[in-house]
């Protein structure tokens, strides 16, 4: 069995990973990133949001850096902040949204726990996309996840409404293997 070896704060502060990696109480996390889909995906959300972007007055952030606890950093698939929030390196104030790709290895579990502390620092909604079976299940406050049953995303309190086809739009355009 192999033991965790942990690293102080500043350390995983300075030091640039490729790709990034979780920070959990001094322990490096690795993420799953994702194959194709998972990428098409990932892309779309950003592309809508940044599409949207003056209109919603919400900036689309990939792979940021949030700091959830003082010993917890996350790095979400894509993260909305408020257009009117200043530009800075790492995220100590909740974004809007985060959003959680699943790739063919994550455990949904494990993306739950994720999740969760996106919900903890405040962030008021997190979603998680599973590209393969096309299920959505959005977070609140409440921190227990709810499958999307209708066909289309909204943020409460924001104009953002996204159709779920647009999501999947590429992947059911492109030739099948």
């Amino acid at each position: 069995m192999a033991t965790a070896t942990f690293i102080p704060v500043e350390e995983y502060l300075h030091t640039s990973y490729r790709p990034d990696v979780d920070y959990v109480d001094g322990e490096l996390q690795e993420r799953n990133l994702g194959e194709q889909w998972h990428s098409l995906v990932q892309g779309m959300i950003v592309t809508i949001f940044k599409q949207h972007r003056k209109d919603w007055g919400l900036r689309s952030l990939t792979e940021q850096r949030v700091q959830v606890t003082p010993g917890r950093f996350r790095v979400p698939d894509v993260c909305a902040v408020r257009s009117t929030d200043p530009i800075i390196p790492i995220l100590n104030t909740p974004p809007v949204l985060c959003v959680e790709v699943l790739s063919p290895e994550d455990r949904f579990q494990r993306t739950l726990v994720r999740a969760r502390d996106f919900i903890g620092m405040g962030t008021p909604y997190v979603w998680i996309i599973d590209p393969e079976s096309r299920q959505i299940h959005i977070m609140d406050a409440s921190g227990d996840p709810v499958q999307l049953r209708g066909d289309v995303l909204t943020l409460p309190g924001t104009p953002v409404h996204i159709s779920v086809a647009e999501i999947f739009e590429e992947i059911d355009e492109a030739p099948t293997a």
